[in-house]
């Protein structure tokens, strides 16, 4: 565990634009043997040669651990109209609640594709260990807002960085790492920014993600 934290708070350093985009220059082949994948539908994806998913029929889908973007919290309430307008409390609470949403939209994405999600391992189950990393809330909706509206571009953005297993061996099969921008009309203009909206916006971004991960799935049943 404490290896896989040191490797999150690694990428959330070296998780910009340039180092996501597809022409980066990376190497073939890591440290555990992963072959970088070509023309994959996320930004970096690392895949044991050779690896079939159609042995998986089940899936166990380990809770999202989720880290802010550096600064996050100290860069918002020195750029709040409202002096100490994000707290620790509110910090934990959108990372506990990203987390909660990310199970709910993978598990029902899973279960609608045909995968059963569960608790234990198998012989048919895919492990996968899942992280939000970089997370950029524009706008935070605080209690303390009062009637206060924010207006953005954007509602934010977020890094996608999963692992997947054997879950019974502990085989490492593959992990991948990209980078989303909430731009939904990608108009320019400023809408209002709350909790609603923001909710909206992390749901559309997490079902562009597990529909990746259902279309991997079903393309190595074929």
């Amino acid at each position: 565990m404490k290896l896989f934290l040191a490797l999150l708070l690694t990428l959330s350093v070296i998780a910009t634009p340039a180092v996501l985009a597809k022409t980066q220059e990376l190497p073939q082949v890591t440290e555990d043997g992963l072959h970088l994948v070509p023309d994959s539908n996320m930004a970096i994806v690392y895949a044991e040669p050779g690896a079939d998913l159609a042995q998986y029929k089940r899936v166990k889908l380990l809770d999202a651990h989720v880290a802010f973007k550096k600064n996050w919290a100290r860069d918002q309430r020195r750029n709040s109209a409202m002096p100490l307008n994000v707290t620790s409390n509110d910090v934990e609470r959108i990372k506990k609640s990203l987390s909660q949403e990310f199970h709910e939209v993978f598990k029902e994405t899973l279960e609608n594709g045909g995968y059963e999600v569960v608790d234990e391992s198998g012989e048919d189950v895919l492990l996968i260990r899942p992280a939000i990393i970089n997370l950029d809330i524009s706008a935070p909706d605080t209690p303390r807002g009062g009637r206060s509206r924010t207006y953005t571009s954007s509602a934010g953005e977020m890094t996608l960085y999963i692992e997947l297993y054997d879950s019974i061996t502990g085989d490492l099969i593959a992990k991948a790492l990209d980078r989303r921008v909430d731009n939904p009309n990608r108009s320019g203009f400023y809408t209002w920014t709350n909790s609603v909206t923001n909710k909206s916006a992390g749901r559309r971004i997490l079902k562009g993600w597990s529909g990746i991960l259902l279309d991997a799935l079903n393309e190595a049943k074929q």
